[in-house]
């Protein structure tokens, strides 16, 4: 598959006033002017952010009411519900939630649907589990804003509910004592995309500083809202970046047993962004994804180390479940689409019996990957109805696409990238028709994957120093990707394909100067280039620490 490098064009003179002001080397200087999205002003609290740079939380709309209203439940020991998502970013709000309140003196109950049973957010079923408890007041965290009707439900049976979320609201909210989401069309608040767990921080923030706390009793849970935060792919920027830069620093000395736990089991010996989301973030939504999500809550609430071994085994199994389970779609999938030449189309739209709601997602996203094309995977039932999910490329709205779509579809939800649908059987011809035809109006063939390179440099320019100094920029993650680099006129010294022809090894030299290269997922092109042939190659630096204790 093509791609295109795309430089930034270089501004040297603000690059030394940079370098200059902040006291950094030129390469961190070069990154840090090309990534305008980073301000000059924001630059010190970017590499260096400290306690100070978290927002007022009483800036959030809503945030007095709510903080006034569990005081009162606090002081009156009311029944407190909190009803929180199936994911990380779900379990690690309630996990914060439930935590800080119990070190105030409230102990509360909790709700999570189940994923492949209720499916996302609150539900009128759960609703009269909760009543039928005695549920006093509810807490949603990182759902919440789309359930109008269920809070209506809810009020009717006398439950009071305070709303946290994140995700974009509706042209009516719901009616709720307190709604705080700072994707509010009221909001005012410097900053709106916090994730569900971040959003949860700002409560127990206000809460503490309402009730007179020291700023510890809500700051050692930035280990966990870390957690959340990165493993939700919000933007590592502004607030989340506070969030993130200090959250990793508890994270390498959490108290929490359960969190270290997992880190262990991860096999990951370096904490960092990538241990987060590669080795924590799957385990604890394989929970979600196999319909046990409650097992990842009890890691992060448990004290008995005996319990946190047994759950940590348990994850780690309904982690290798997940995998084998995607692994299998995953082949029958593309079986499927190259037998019915799927692969030609503009938009993949590929359905199978029975296949796994709770890994279909991932597998869509594996399709669109492989194959640079928006994808619809759709899992058909003994009655005929098809649910499934889909992912796009930059560059073509999906959402919008299957608004006009409407009368061959029973359903579908979510954004430009992501969406959660249903298909009767009987209209699946008919709607790959229609999206194709969408697809070719939107000259869909004519995106091509883009490759944001922040610098072009020599090999000989490269040292361990400068390639140490790229930590500052942890921890990457989404809007602050690992740096990409440019090299120019290599010569191939060595190439050979590893791991049964999957992956790519090469020794490349310019000059004097060599350097080793692993390229993922293209072993095949061991077969096309030789030695002694000249390449441009685009990668991240990394120190290779492999054998080395």
């Amino acid at each position: 598959m093509n791609k295109k490098w795309q430089i930034y064009e270089t501004d040297k003179e603000k690059i030394e006033q940079i370098k200059e002001k902040y006291q950094l080397n030129e390469l961190l200087a070069t990154i840090l002017v090309n990534r305008n999205r980073i301000k000059e002003e924001e630059i010190r609290l970017f590499l260096n952010p400290t306690r100070k740079d978290f927002y007022d939380p009483f800036l959030i709309t809503d945030m007095e009411i709510a903080v006034e209203r569990i005081i009162k439940a606090i002081k009156n020991q009311e029944k407190v519900t909190i009803y929180g998502d199936y994911d990380v970013d779900g379990i690690t709000s309630i996990t914060v939630l439930k935590s800080f309140l119990k070190d105030v003196g409230l102990e509360t109950s909790f709700y999570i649907p189940n994923r492949l049973e209720e499916g996302y957010g609150l539900n009128q079923k759960a609703i009269d589990k909760i009543a039928k408890e005695g549920c006093q007041l509810m807490i949603t965290v990182d759902c919440g804003i789309s359930g109008r009707e269920e809070i209506e439900y809810a009020n009717s049976l006398g439950i009071q509910t305070i709303v946290t979320d994140h995700h974009e609201t509706g042209s009516e909210l719901p009616k709720a004592i307190a709604v705080i989401d700072n994707k509010r069309k009221d909001s005012q608040y410097p900053f709106r995309e916090l994730a569900g767990v971040g959003v949860v921080f700002k409560l127990i923030q206000a809460l503490g500083i309402r009730l007179g706390l020291k700023e510890e009793a809500y700051l050692k849970y930035l280990d966990i809202v870390c957690i959340g935060t990165i493993s939700d792919i919000v933007p590592l920027v502004d607030e989340n970046r506070v969030i993130a830069k200090l959250g990793l620093k508890l994270v390498k000395q959490t108290r929490n047993i359960g969190l270290r736990s997992i880190i262990n089991a991860s096999g990951y010996s370096k904490i960092d962004s990538n241990t987060i989301s590669f080795g924590v973030a799957p385990r604890i939504n394989a929970c979600g994804r196999m319909g046990k999500a409650e097992e990842a809550l009890e890691l992060f609430l448990s004290q008995n180390l005996n319990q946190v071994n047994e759950l940590t085994k348990k994850l780690n199994e309904h982690n290798r479940q997940r995998q084998e389970t995607e692994k299998n779609i995953l082949e029958s999938a593309v079986e499927k689409i190259e037998k019915e030449h799927l692969n030609e189309k503009k938009a993949i739209i590929v359905g199978g019996e029975n296949w796994h709601h709770g890994v279909i997602g991932i597998v869509s996203s594996k399709i669109t990957d492989l194959y640079f094309k928006p994808s619809i995977l759709l899992s058909f039932e003994e009655d005929g109805v098809g649910k499934g999910s889909g992912r796009s490329i930059p560059g073509f709205d999906l959402h919008d696409a299957l608004m006009k779509c409407l009368d061959t579809i029973e359903k579908f939800g979510g954004h430009s990238m992501a969406v959660g649908i249903t298909v009767k059987k009987d209209k699946l011809e008919a709607f790959r028709k229609q999206l194709e035809e969408i697809a070719i109006q939107n000259h869909i063939e004519e995106i091509m994957p883009i490759i944001q390179i922040d610098a072009k440099i020599n090999l000989s320019d490269i040292s361990k120093e400068m390639v140490e100094s790229i930590k500052q920029l942890e921890p990457f993650g989404e809007a602050n990707k690992m740096p990409i680099f440019a090299f120019k006129n290599l010569k191939i010294n060595s190439i050979r394909a590893l791991s049964e022809g999957k992956h790519l090894k090469l020794t490349l030299q310019d000059k004097n100067s060599m350097i080793n290269a692993i390229g993922f997922n293209i072993g095949y092109l061991a077969e096309e280039y030789r030695i002694g042939d000249k390449v441009d190659v685009a990668g991240v630096l990394e120190i290779n620490n492999f054998g080395r204790s």
